[in-house]
């Protein structure tokens, strides 16, 4: 797939197939996570692999968006602070960094025939005791990975989007 294949067929999947990731195209994924840009190259994403029965069961009760994905990568980052960068959210970019870094996997995943679905409505208290995330991380969102089911398709609203000119301005925002 061409670049511009990948970042037009991508789509939050909902649904997955059970069979299961192959190891590595999961080491492919969290590659593309890892050589992410972050300011500063200060890498403050932490990636915890929820695969395997217990661990997907110590999942279910954090969130209703697991969506039954046979791996789900729970994204944190540890703020800093200390990182001024002026006209940026007290200068701490970390948390876009670890967007950044959530952006590089699901478009990674999509090159491999894989589906993702990023998730922000979870229990960060439930997430932090059920995988003993330190109290210097925050959670930032999960990502369910896995192959879409034969049934599963983007929503109508994925389709719907606003005219370049909507987004883009040249000569001042209107």
């Amino acid at each position: 797939m061409t670049f511009e294949e990948v970042v037009k067929t991508r789509y939050s999947v909902r649904k997955y197939s059970d069979r299961p990731v192959e190891p590595e195209k999961l080491a492919r994924v969290l590659e593309a996570g890892r050589v992410a840009p972050t300011a500063g190259n200060g890498q403050p994403q932490r990636i915890l692999v929820v695969q395997g029965e217990e661990m997907l069961t110590k999942l279910r009760p954090c969130t209703p968006c697991h969506f039954d994905a046979p791996v789900v990568l729970l994204v944190c980052y540890r703020p800093n602070p200390d990182a001024r960068v002026e006209g940026f959210r007290n200068g701490d970019f970390a948390q876009v960094d670890a967007g950044i870094v959530m952006t590089h996997m699901m478009l990674q995943a999509t090159d491999l025939g894989l589906g993702s679905c990023w998730v922000g409505l979870y229990s960060a208290t439930a997430l932090r005791e059920a995988f003993a995330i330190p109290p210097e991380y925050e959670v930032l969102s999960l990502l369910p990975l896995g192959y879409p089911a034969e049934d599963a398709e983007p929503r109508d609203a994925h389709f719907q989007r606003l005219p370049i000119e909507s987004t883009v301005f040249r000569e001042g925002f209107r």
